[in-house]
């Protein structure tokens, strides 16, 4: 009943023409694929509200902390990617706590599968009755350009330690105790501006839980 009953998921691909062929272009949630998802830097606070006033509101509640302590890459592309995996991040936390499978947030900053993932995720949570609250930290993060650019793939870290679940009804918290279950990886495909997109987009997202690397 806790935040740790979510969907696991496939590997990614590790072929970089693969991954390209599957992720496709268009915002849309349409693709029947399902795969969930995990760098270093200077510490990037939750946002309260959409950077810049650019696209779709993406706030939490105050009793929410979304902590992206990543390091931005010295290369724009790169680092366009790395910031609109984050936004793909928040856009989804904004979703569960709307209770919207239809949250226009994520839709934004993810296509293909990573849209389907996304409202997986958001209907679980919804079905179990619950909100996160807390304290959900990303971190460690890379990225890595496939393709001659035609595509950027960021990893990063999560520790969810200090993040829990809430009831919505009668607010109760299920906390949890720290162990290997609170560490988790990320790897999120991210495909640049095509057609009507004008941002870098999530396409393919893969988590794998219990990771050691990220518990250092």
């Amino acid at each position: 009943m806790a935040r740790r009953t979510m969907p696991t998921v496939a590997a990614l691909v590790t072929s970089a023409a693969l991954l390209l062929t599957a992720c496709g272009g268009g915002g849309d949630d349409k693709s029947s694929d399902k795969i969930e998802g995990a760098g270093q830097g200077s510490e990037k606070p939750a946002a309260s509200e959409s950077p810049e006033g650019e696209g779709p509101d993406v706030s939490v509640p105050k009793d929410l902390k979304l902590v992206f302590d990543f390091a931005e890459p010295s290369d724009p592309k790169q680092a366009e990617a790395v910031d609109n995996a984050a936004n793909y991040i928040r856009a989804l936390k904004h979703g569960i706590v709307q209770q919207d499978v239809n949250d226009p947030a994520y839709k934004y900053y993810s296509g293909a599968q990573a849209s389907t993932y996304a409202k997986t995720q958001i209907k679980a949570w919804i079905d179990g009755g619950w909100v996160p609250t807390g304290t959900d930290r990303y971190f460690k993060s890379e990225a890595t350009e496939l393709s001659g650019g035609k595509a950027v793939l960021v990893t990063f870290c999560r520790n969810q330690a200090k993040s829990f679940s809430k009831d919505i009804k009668g607010d109760k918290i299920h906390y949890s105790k720290e162990s290997l279950d609170s560490y988790q990886k990320f790897s999120v495909l991210m495909s640049p501006p095509k057609g009507a997109d004008k941002i870098w987009k999530a396409q393919k997202v893969e988590v794998q839980g219990r990771v050691k690397e990220c518990r250092g």
